[in-house]
């Protein structure tokens, strides 16, 4: 096979995460992918390569785009800490304060922390539900807000796979009286001139990189042994054809539907790394970029069956990702993508690919570029 071109910069003291990455398609273990890190705000690598498709036609530009699964979280739980850190959304309140139906099937003390951190109980939705309701965001947040919880909410974490962009987002719409996907296109993405969408134009479909899907017998569902597990794997199942249709990516599916790439998540983050300063822009105070750091719930997630640590959003170090810094924190998504935020480093990662494995929350190759560029 011949050499796969890889465009795009690392700062020499970086060159080793250079070679990581061009590992990972001398192996084959990548068609196209981007990765991006930044120190002080500072963008210090930024490199992409290999193609957009599986038949290898469409060469990965510097402005691809992809589906990026759940690294979707971490931008809805930064629209969700910038209206905290406003004053706008108390997260040691009850969601029924915002969102007063919620309260049914007693649910009435569940609090928006419980919602960041996966503890909520809603790990999924009782009522079978197909893949196009996922595009009616009426119908999903009505359902869940009337369901009662599958365990004791603030008791476990169980991974709210696809529902947590519903009830996060949820109470952002009834904050802000704005669309998740426009409050973060509008106060955080625009703002800094990051390429990243939950709620993805039709003008920019001709960017869009086609997710190759895992070996069979890998997926999400093929590994589901509870019932949980299985509410969560199969209501609806993944099926990773509908990114490519323009139903799944002009949705705003705020768990799992973000579109960008390795430079946006790395770039956006650095929001958070860098005490609310992005691209010499102040988006948030640094107290509230700190919140995120404030362990919610710790034990064996219920859904992913690892241990895990949850702050607001995102997971915090030790269990299933031991980080070098105490204060860091994380999320990936299906396939493979991951997010890192470094506060004593004040160093953001990110990384984007098409080629996915049976992981929910990142994997070897992009964890190899990390371990190159600490």
């Amino acid at each position: 096979m011949a050499e796969t071109p890889i465009h795009g910069f690392a700062q020499d003291r970086f060159a080793g995460a250079k070679k990581a990455f061009e590992a990972n398609f001398a192996s084959g273990a990548d068609v196209g992918a981007s990765c991006c890190a930044t120190v002080d705000g500072e963008t210090v690598v930024d490199l992409w390569g290999g193609y957009a498709d599986a038949a290898r036609t469409r060469p990965w530009e510097k402005d691809t785009i992809i589906n990026v699964y759940s690294t979707t979280k971490t931008m809805a739980a930064l629209t969700a800490l910038l209206l905290a850190d406003r004053g706008e959304i108390d997260f040691d309140a009850p969601v029924a304060r915002y969102w007063p139906e919620f309260a049914a099937n007693g649910k009435a003390d569940v609090k928006v922390s419980h919602l960041m951190s996966h503890a909520s109980g809603l790990s999924g939705w009782k009522e079978p539900i197909r893949a196009e309701d996922l595009y009616d965001w009426e119908k999903c947040t009505s359902l869940l807000a009337a369901q009662a919880p599958f365990w004791k909410p603030g008791t476990a974490s169980g991974y709210h796979a696809l529902t947590q962009g519903y009830l996060v987002g949820e109470v952002v719409r009834r904050v802000a009286g704005r669309s998740i996907g426009t409050v973060f296109r509008d106060e955080i993405a625009r703002p800094i001139g990051a390429d990243f969408h939950i709620g993805l134009p039709a003008s920019e479909d001709a960017r869009v990189a086609d997710l190759i899907p895992p070996e069979a017998g890998t997926a999400v569902a093929d590994t589901a042994q509870s019932e949980i597990q299985r509410n969560m794997a199969t209501n609806p199942g993944v099926d990773v054809g509908a990114t490519r249709t323009r139903a799944w990516r002009g949705a705003e599916i705020p768990a799992a539907g973000g579109t960008g790439n390795a430079r946006s998540i790395a770039e956006i983050h650095a929001i958070l790394a860098n005490g609310g300063v992005a691209k010499g822009k102040r988006i948030m105070s640094e107290a509230g970029c700190r919140k995120a750091l404030e362990p919610q719930i710790s034990g064996t997630d219920l859904v992913l069956n690892v241990p895990v640590t949850f702050g607001l959003g995102f997971g915090l170090p030790g269990g299933m990702l031991p980080l070098p810094s105490a204060n860091s924190m994380f999320w990936g998504g299906y396939g493979g993508s991951l997010a890192i935020i470094d506060f004593d480093k004040r160093t953001t990662f990110g990384y984007a690919m098409n080629r996915m494995v049976g992981t929910t929350t990142g994997d070897p190759r992009a964890f190899s570029i990390v371990m190159d560029l600490y």
